[in-house]
C-alpha cells in the first residue's frame, strides 16, 4: 500500500482575553539614587548616571493547544491537543483541500475540547493514488466552553482579606481602560503592593503567569506584563485576577483552590497606572471573552453591586 504525502499550511491565532502572560524577555536596571543607595526599576534614569542592566529571562510555559494531523493508511486524520486545564473552543478554518473527500456541507467548524484532552477533529481519506492529497488550514482557540452561562450559587467574596476595605477605582458603567467586552465589568481595585489576594470564588486554576516584574502606562508594551491568574468555575466561566507581584502566585496550573483561599500578592505589573487588583468572571461567549456583572458580599450575606468610588469591605 502506498502512503501519501500530506502538505499542511497552519497559521495560530490564539484569543486570549486581557493579559497574554508572561512577555519574552525583561530588563532590569540598577543604578545609584540621590542619596547614593541602590535603586531598582523597570526602567532606566532619565539622566546619564551609570546603569548595571541585568537581563531577566524567567521562561514560564503556557498551556495552549494544537492542531495536527496523522496519517493512517490512506486517512488523512485532524486532531486537537489541548494542554489547558479548562475546555476550550477552536475554529477551524480549512483553507485548502486537494485530492481529499470534502466534509459535508453541515460539517461545524468549531469544537469544544476537554480539558487536557487530544480530540479527533476531521477524517479525510485521500483519493488519487497518483497525485499527492493536499490540506492547509489554520485555526483559532479561546478558553472556555460556548454554552457555559454565569450561574453562580452566592456573591462573590471581595478578593482579599476579611474586614479590611479598598476603594473600587473603576467599575461599570465607569470606564477609563476597560475599553473592551472582556473587561467591561471588571473591577480595579486600589490597594498597596503586597496585599493579600484571595480567591473570590473556587474552582481550577488554567493558567498562571507569574515572573513578570515590569508596569507602566504603554498599552502595547506594557499589556503583556501583566501577572495573573485565571480560575475555572463550575459553570463554565471563569475569574482572573491581574496586576499580581512579581514571583508570589501560590497556586499552578490544576491546582483546585476554594473560596478564600489565599492565591496570590497585589502588585502593579503589566499596563497600570498605579498597584491594583484588576478583577473580572469571564465567559467565552462563540469565541469572544465577555466579562459579566457581579454581585459581592456585604455584610450578613447581603448582595452589594459594585460601584465606582466606594469602598468594599471583605466578610
Amino acid at each position: 500500500m502506498r502512503e501519501a504525502s500530506v502538505a499542511v499550511c497552519i497559521s495560530l491565532a490564539l484569543m486570549l482575553p486581557i493579559f497574554s502572560g508572561d512577555a519574552e524577555a525583561q530588563e532590569l536596571y540598577k543604578y545609584r539614587g540621590t542619596d547614593g543607595e541602590w535603586m531598582y526599576a523597570d526602567r532606566p534614569p532619565q539622566d546619564r548616571r551609570t546603569v548595571e542592566i541585568r537581563a531577566l529571562n524567567a521562561v514560564q510555559v503556557q498551556p495552549t493547544v494544537t492542531v495536527f494531523h496523522r496519517l493512517v493508511g490512506r486517512e488523512i486524520r485532524l486532531f486537537a491537543q489541548n494542554d489547558f486545564y479548562a475546555p476550550v473552543e477552536v475554529e477551524l478554518t480549512l483553507d485548502e483541500l486537494r485530492n481529499v473527500t470534502l466534509p459535508p456541507p453541515e460539517q461545524s467548524l468549531h469544537f469544544v475540547l476537554e480539558p487536557q484532552s487530544e480530540t479527533l477533529l476531521l477524517t479525510f481519506d485521500a483519493l488519487e493514488y497518483a497525485t499527492s492529497p493536499v490540506i492547509a488550514y489554520h485555526y483559532r482557540y479561546l478558553p472556555g466552553d460556548p454554552e457555559s452561562r454565569h450561574q453562580p450559587d452566592q456573591p462573590y467574596r471581595a478578593p482579599f482579606a476579611v474586614a479590611n476595605s479598598h476603594v473600587i477605582s473603576q467599575v461599570f458603567p465607569y470606564a477609563t481602560t476597560h475599553m473592551t467586552a472582556d473587561a467591561h465589568y471588571a473591577l480595579d481595585i486600589v490597594m498597596p503592593v503586597g496585599t493579600h489576594i484571595y480567591a473570590a470564588r473556587g474552582g481550577t486554576v488554567f493558567e498562571v503567569a507569574s515572573t513578570n516584574f515590569r508596569g507602566g502606562l504603554d498599552a502595547a508594551q506594557d499589556g503583556a506584563a501583566a501577572n495573573l491568574i485565571r480560575i475555572l468555575h463550575e459553570d463554565g466561566t471563569y475569574s482572573v485576577y491581574a496586576h499580581l507581584n512579581w514571583n508570589t502566585i501560590r497556586v499552578n496550573p490544576g491546582d483546585i483552590v476554594e473560596r478564600g483561599e489565599y492565591i496570590a500578592d497585589s502588585g502593579n505589573t503589566g499596563f497600570s497606572s498605579g498597584p491594583h487588583l484588576h478583577f473580572a468572571v469571564i465567559r467565552n461567549a462563540g469565541m469572544q471573552p465577555m466579562s459579566v456583572p457581579i454581585t459581592l458580599e456585604g455584610p450578613n450575606r447581603t448582595a452589594i453591586v459594585p460601584k465606582m468610588g466606594s469602598t468594599l469591605t471583605a466578610y
